[in-house]
């Protein structure tokens, strides 16, 4: 007598709503064996990668740092109790430049090598056959770029140190600055390489964003000489955060306000991953 009613309710039930992209998101340590595969196939290119992550940033390092800072000579910097303090130019440019190049280091990562993996040599579908998630992929993908910032950033504070433009030993607290840096830029440019069709796409994330945000953060003159509303935009700027957790590192001294900069780069880089998944998974969905 039940069979009726059953086939009925079975009629009528709608089917499961899709998940929605997003969702929160779903980590294990199955990330680990994908950053590893990234790392070997790295390996066999490290030492053509390294020049190619250096070469640029040291020839800006010279040619602004002692061609301009001949000219320049010291630039005032304010100091965390308010002070101001005179220090060569080529200190002033060497810590900003290596937020940049941290910063650079992480976007191309996540951006020419991870569409490749994901879109052009479909490496990403290969492991996804295994027991491993798309989130999984995407978090493997996001510290792989913020580890080959760390590197190219550690090689370029080696030749800072071997130039003698800076020997704080407080530059030991800049390594897990660096970090953070790579992690956020590399889930920023996460979100543009989920939405890119082809490699050309990735030119209005360098114009319209990361170039300008290289000249408002403080890395080549001091913000201060800024109009009040380019200022008010250069502090909404993740660079601008780094720059001025480093530079005092530099220095020799600590940095004013640096849990209000941590905090800006963490939100950063949570809200960044956070919408790089959702439109990563709507991408691998359609």
């Amino acid at each position: 007598m039940n069979e009726p009613t059953l086939n009925t309710a079975r009629a009528t039930s709608s089917p499961p709503r899709p998940r929605s992209h997003w969702r929160a998101p779903a980590l294990s340590w199955r990330f680990w064996p994908v950053f590893l595969r990234n790392l070997l196939v790295w390996r066999k290119l490290a030492v053509p990668s390294l020049v190619g992550n250096i070469a640029e940033p040291l020839i800006w390092l010279v040619a602004f740092g002692y061609g301009m800072g001949a000219l320049v000579g010291q630039v005032q910097v304010t100091t965390a109790d308010g002070a101001l303090l005179a220090v060569p130019y080529i200190l002033f440019l060497a810590s900003g430049s290596i937020c940049m190049s941290a910063m650079n280091a992480a976007t191309f990562e996540a951006l020419y090598s991870a569409f490749s993996r994901m879109h052009v040599q479909k490496t990403w579908d290969g492991i996804m056959n295994a027991p491993v998630t798309l989130d999984d992929v995407l978090l493997a993908e996001m510290l792989w770029a913020a580890f080959k910032a760390l590197f190219t950033a550690t090689a370029i504070l080696g030749v800072m140190l071997a130039l003698g433009i800076s020997h704080s030993p407080k530059l030991l607290v800049a390594w897990p600055v660096l970090l953070l840096v790579g992690i956020t830029f590399s889930c920023i440019a996460l979100i543009f390489n989920a939405l890119a069709k082809g490699y050309d796409f990735f030119t209005y994330y360098f114009t319209l964003f990361l170039t300008p945000m290289m000249f408002l953060s403080g890395v080549f003159f001091p913000r201060e000489q800024l109009p009040e509303a380019v200022l008010w935009l250069s502090n909404l700027l993740p660079l601008t955060h780094a720059v001025q957790l480093v530079r005092p590192l530099f220095m020799d001294q600590w940095p004013s306000s640096a849990w209000l900069h941590l905090g800006v780069l963490v939100a950063y880089a949570v809200g960044a991953f956070w919408i790089a998944l959702a439109l990563t998974r709507r991408r691998f969905a359609t």
